[in-house]
This record gives structure tokens, C-alpha cells and sequence, in this order.
């Protein structure tokens, strides 16, 4: 066989609309309904403030180990806002702004991060997955949704999280391919905050982007500012309507930053530099996003602070909703559930002794 060169015909771009003084390109702003962005605007201050409480609870012992997503909050909003009710939202575990932009409640986030299991249930009519800790095991998992919506023939979109360091995993590759291949509609959205834990991105790939990955998949691969909701929102609702059309899956790369810890297990300082984050501090999406607002009219400091206080209260409100719940949650029999169809003999006598010995240390707590 002779040597020949094959051409690629598939170019990345890289997309930013809004920059750090909140100055927008007008030709490329997409079209979005002043209430569309209030909202926006809303459930952004939300996250940002509901994930400072978080961190508080934590230090002070009232809740378990979570994963802060202070910094990338453009990067949930402006992909999730696309979708439709009905399509179906599959994140990770650092996506908490675009759960409460599709209703999560914050009570459950609190629940889940004490890690009660009620605070992860999915309602019987949810389109949204519970997050997936093990890293980018939720990538086939979301693509099997797609594949199902393309079988039956519903319009249905899927659209699944992930990090950088996602892209290093098995289920990424074989999930895109799987994609590529079927031509599914799944909108695949990378967040990556150049950190997987303590591994920088240099040292995951050698190459220029993430989304020229998309390429080899036969699938259109894009590059956003991730700290822009404007160009977020626009990649994703291209893609989405992209999927709906039957033209298949697309690669987004939200190019953003992990300004916390990875969890709050996790000291940062061991294997990042101040210089790094404060840079990265001056690119915050969410005051570049309220300048923006502020120039046309939709906010005004009047509206941010009553909004400031707003927020404060309702999370409260939910921290003492939560707290009173946990009070009498959690049945340890529920253990033997959801595994099997019909437990075994085995797990049936297990089951009984536990109920016996609750039983009677109910009983014991009684008499005292």
C-alpha cells in the first residue's frame, strides 16, 4: 500500500462571548429571554452561596466530605439551561448548580452529603441520574440512555457531565466511540479545571485540547471559556438541538478552574501555588456574569441584594429542614434492598437476626 495523507476535515474551535468586565460580542450572544437569565444569574448566587455553607458545615462537623464547585458554576448553568424537562441530565459528582437549576432540592444535597441514602433517591419521574463517584462511570450509563431514545424514537436528549480527568478513563473512550459509531443524541460536557485531584492536565494527555478528542470519534468537538455562561450556553444549545436533529453527539470542553479543594479531604497547597488560583479568582464567572446583567438592565444592586438576602434564608430554611429530618432517618434493614429481585436463604436469615437484635435493643432503650 502506497503512503498517502489522510485529511482531517473536523477543525476545533474555541469559543468566549463574555469577557472578565462582563463586555459581551454582540454578533455571538446568544438569544436568551431576560427571564431566562435572571434565572440564570439566580441560580448561580445560589450554588456559589449554598457551597460556602457546605464548606462551614463541614468544618463544623455536620456534614461528610463533599466536593465544591466554587469557580464552575458557568460551566453547569450554561450547559444545562438548553435541555427540556424531559431530557435526561446524568452528572458526576462536582455539578451541584445544574441539579438545582433541574429542582434538586438543597435539603437532599444535604442529606447525600451526610451520607444518608434518601438524599440521593431519584423521584419515580426524574430524567436526572444521582451523581456517580467513580470517575466517568456515568459516561456508558449515559449513553446507553441516548442509544434507548434513539431506539425508541423519542426526542429525547441526554447530557452527561465529567471531568478532565474523566477523559483518562476506559468509559470515556468506549462511551464516545459507542456514540460516534450510533449516533446517539448525547451532549458530552467536559469540565475541565486542569486539577484530576492532584494530577495536572499536563500531565493526563499530550494533547493541545480535550476536544479535539472528539475527531477520532467522528463526532463535531468544541472549545469553550467555561467562566463565560454566554458561550457555554451557546456550545450546549447548538449540540442539543444538534442531537434532537439526529445529527448525533458532540464533545464540549468547558475550559474553567477548581478554585476549592478537590474535596474538602484534599489540601491543595500540596501540589498547586496561590499565584495559579489567584489568576484564576480574576476570571470568577459570577461577578463577570452580574456586570453583564447590570449593563442590561436585568439586575440592579437593589434586586442583588434582596436577592443576597433571599438566598441566605432559603438555605438556612433548608439546613434546619434537613437537620430535623435526619433526626429519624435511616432503617438499617434497608441494606438488604434494591440488590436482588428475591433475596437468597442466606441474606433472608441475615435480615431476620438484624431485626431481631434492633427489636431488642428497641425494646432495651425502652425499659431505661
Amino acid at each position: 500500500m502506497p503512503r498517502k495523507t489522510i485529511t482531517m476535515d473536523q477543525p476545533i474551535d474555541e469559543l468566549s462571548i463574555l469577557d472578565e468586565d462582563g463586555q459581551v460580542d454582540a454578533e455571538l450572544a446568544p438569544e436568551i429571554p431576560p427571564e431566562t437569565l435572571y434565572r440564570l444569574y439566580r441560580t448561580m448566587l445560589l450554588g456559589r452561596r449554598f457551597d460556602e455553607r457546605l464548606l462551614n458545615l463541614q468544618r463544623q462537623g455536620r456534614i461528610g466530605t463533599f466536593p465544591p464547585i466554587t469557580g464552575q458554576e458557568a460551566a453547569h448553568l450554561g450547559a444545562v439551561a438548553p435541555i427540556r424537562p424531559d431530557d435526561w441530565l446524568v452528572p458526576s459528582f462536582r455539578e451541584t448548580a445544574a441539579e438545582l437549576w433541574r429542582g434538586r432540592s438543597l435539603e437532599s444535597v444535604i442529606i447525600a452529603n451526610n451520607g444518608w441514602n434518601e438524599g440521593g433517591l431519584m423521584p419515580a419521574d426524574s430524567k436526572d441520574f444521582p451523581i456517580a463517584i467513580p470517575v466517568a462511570s456515568q459516561i456508558p450509563h449515559a449513553v446507553g440512555l441516548a442509544w434507548a431514545a434513539k431506539y425508541r424514537r423519542t426526542d429525547e436528549v441526554v447530557m452527561v457531565f465529567f471531568g478532565d480527568g474523566a477523559t483518562s478513563e476506559g468509559d470515556f473512550h468506549e462511551g464516545m466511540n459507542f456514540a460516534g459509531v450510533f449516533q446517539v443524541p448525547v451532549v458530552f460536557v467536559c469540565q475541565n479545571n486542569h486539577w484530576a485531584i492532584s494530577i495536572p492536565l499536563s500531565q493526563q494527555t499530550r494533547a493541545k485540547t480535550l476536544a479535539q478528542k472528539a475527531t477520532a470519534y467522528g463526532m463535531p468537538g468544541i472549545r469553550v471559556d467555561g467562566n463565560d455562561i454566554l458561550a457555554v450556553y451557546a456550545a450546549a444549545d447548538a449540540a442539543v438541538q444538534r442531537a434532537r436533529a439526529g445529527d448525533g453527539p458532540t464533545l464540549i470542553e468547558c475550559v474553567t478552574y477548581r478554585v476549592q479543594m478537590h474535596t474538602t479531604a484534599d489540601d491543595p497547597k500540596r501540589y498547586r501555588n496561590d499565584e495559579e488560583v489567584a489568576r484564576w479568582q480574576r476570571r470568577d464567572p459570577l461577578p463577570r456574569f452580574e456586570k453583564y446583567l447590570l449593563g442590561k438592565g436585568i439586575l440592579t444592586e437593589e434586586k442583588i441584594s434582596g436577592l443576597q438576602a433571599d438566598i441566605a434564608a432559603e438555605i438556612q430554611s433548608a439546613v434546619d429542614r434537613a437537620e430535623e429530618q435526619m433526626k429519624t432517618m435511616g432503617d438499617p434493614l434497608e441494606m438488604f434492598d434494591h440488590n436482588y429481585a428475591e433475596l437468597s436463604p442466606t441474606l433472608k436469615r441475615q435480615k431476620a437476626m438484624l431485626a431481631s437484635e434492633l427489636s431488642a435493643e428497641d425494646r432495651e432503650a425502652d425499659h431505661v
